[in-house]
């Protein structure tokens, strides 16, 4: 198994899970799944997996968990594109999802995915020990308005400011890095990963998440929107503060590089199979999308 299966698994799972749907309200289905299937890396759910598969690899046993994760990430991105939040027309190589279903059913399919998550993860629990339920728990604060939510209010409220190196790296940490953190962490939690292991892969979380917002700041400013799927430089027509804004380009790679391989030097202090987590870790560095 390796990280291409694993996104192929990922992806048949999301493909197959609204099939059947029906009812006067289908049309919320149709919305859901067209931004839940529109070709995303799947970063999220692969590093869940990755991190799961330090200690297990048998990776169906947590694939539900996977799945609920990428709902979480793609709902954010669906009310992110929303005229009152970034106003985007063009998403993973697509027209937004609002451009079309409209304002209304676009809001509501991002409540349906972010709800969803949650039926899927209480399911997941039923029966199951300990560690599922401190897993799920994870990843739903992650999602919280003392998660992902607060980093992106945070975000709101600083457009046209020029905010502290502090204020960026809470905005990002929150917006960002607490889900990707919370994959990581939760896979290992479910994967039964000891203590101390746990820590480190709690740090390496935090840096890998910090380099990966960094690294959308620098695509934001260099990316070809052809391949990012996404429209560049909407970072700067909406004049927000960014890593680049406050260190360039040159400092935001450095940066990048330093993180990644801090990283690396973590997974290096990891018993078991780190193949795989290593692997998606170097690659983000590398992404042009």
């Amino acid at each position: 198994m390796n990280n291409k299966v694993l996104k192929e698994e990922v992806d048949k799972y999301l493909n197959e899970y609204f099939n059947g749907k029906t009812g006067y309200n289908k049309k919320i289905y149709e919305s859901m799944s067209y931004s839940l299937n529109a070709g995303g890396k799947r970063v999220r759910p692969l590093l869940l997996l990755a991190s799961y598969g330090i200690y297990n690899d048998n990776y169906e046993e947590v694939i539900d968990v996977a799945a609920a994760i990428e709902m979480i990430h793609t709902y954010s991105l669906i009310h992110d594109d929303l005229p009152c939040m970034d106003n985007d027309d063009l998403r993973r190589g697509r027209p937004t999802n609002h451009k079309v279903f409209g304002y209304s059913i676009a809001l509501l399919a991002g409540d349906g995915l972010l709800n969803e998550a949650m039926n899927i993860m209480f399911n997941y629990c039923t029966g199951k020990s300990e560690e599922a339920l401190k897993a799920c728990s994870i990843i739903s604060k992650a999602a919280s308005s003392n998660g992902m939510i607060g980093g992106q209010v945070v975000d709101i409220l600083s457009e046209g400011k020029k905010i502290s190196e502090d204020e960026l790296r809470y905005m990002h940490k929150k917006k960002t890095g607490e889900l990707i953190k919370a994959a990581i962490v939760s896979g290992a939690i479910l994967g039964k990963a000891p203590s101390h292991e746990l820590e480190l892969l709690a740090q390496y979380g935090d840096k890998l998440g910090l380099a990966f917002q960094i690294k959308d700041d620098i695509l934001d400013v260099v990316g070809d929107t052809k391949i990012m799927g996404k429209k560049s430089k909407s970072d700067l027509e909406n004049d927000k503060c960014t890593y680049v804004t406050l260190y360039g380009i040159d400092k935001c790679k450095a940066i990048c590089e330093e993180l990644t391989e801090d990283c690396i030097n973590i997974i290096d202090k990891i018993h078991g199979n780190t193949e795989y987590i290593k692997e998606i870790t170097e690659l983000l560095l590398k992404r042009k999308r």
